[in-house]
């Protein structure tokens, strides 16, 4: 692995860049095409969105990885609203998947996450994956993701206490923040800024 990696804040100058990055990273990969670069390009005007953990990872000043954080919250069973984050899109390079450079960027971004005094993390995502950083299936936690029903075991919906024992007592359920919910009509009008691609309709894709 190349070892002259930085880690820094995005800055303004870095947006077109990094919005191609992530529209390169999940091009066909859940859908036909993408939506992640139009919700990377949105969130930036969201109150909700965190730009000091807006962050890009360069090999030798080459930018190939991006990490957008956004405040969320869980709505506990007795009434409060407990602050925690959620992330995504993390995006690396297509050529540079798989080589760890997805958990270096991860973890650091969770470590200046805990740094900012958040108590906890709350994803969609494989635990294949993220349960080497610590994540866990949400229900072993007592919350509930809105968007399945009530008693069901939602092996996708993860978390990370990044302050031990921050969740004890809580249950409660979460819901996606608003600003992950794009127009798809807006976001091919975006798209079509970019490099024409070929949206191709692949096996594992989820919509």
């Amino acid at each position: 692995m190349n070892n002259n990696i930085t880690i820094r804040i995005e800055t303004p100058d870095d947006y077109a860049a990094t919005e191609n990055l992530t529209r390169e990273a999940f091009w066909n990969v859940y859908r036909p095409g993408c939506l992640e670069h139009y919700v990377l390009h949105c969130f930036r005007g969201r109150k909700d969105y965190v730009p000091e953990l807006s962050l890009v990872l360069e090999l030798d000043g080459t930018l190939v990885g991006h990490v957008m954080y956004v405040r969320s919250e869980i709505h506990a069973d007795g009434g409060r609203c407990i602050p925690v984050m959620t992330f995504g899109p993390i995006s690396i390079a297509p050529e540079y998947k798989r080589q760890a450079y997805g958990t270096i960027l991860l973890r650091e971004s969770m470590r200046r996450a805990a740094l900012l005094g958040t108590g906890a993390l709350a994803i969609e995502g494989n635990i294949g994956f993220y349960g080497k950083s610590g994540f866990v299936v949400a229900s072993t936690k007592g919350v509930h993701y809105a968007a399945e029903p009530l008693d069901a075991e939602v092996p996708y919906f993860l978390i990370c206490e990044l302050k031990p024992g921050f969740l004890d007592g809580v249950t409660g359920t979460y819901q996606d923040p608003e600003g992950y919910f794009v127009d798809e009509a807006e976001a091919e009008r975006f798209d079509a800024q970019f490099p024409p691609k070929e949206k191709k309709k692949l096996p594992g894709q989820l919509f």
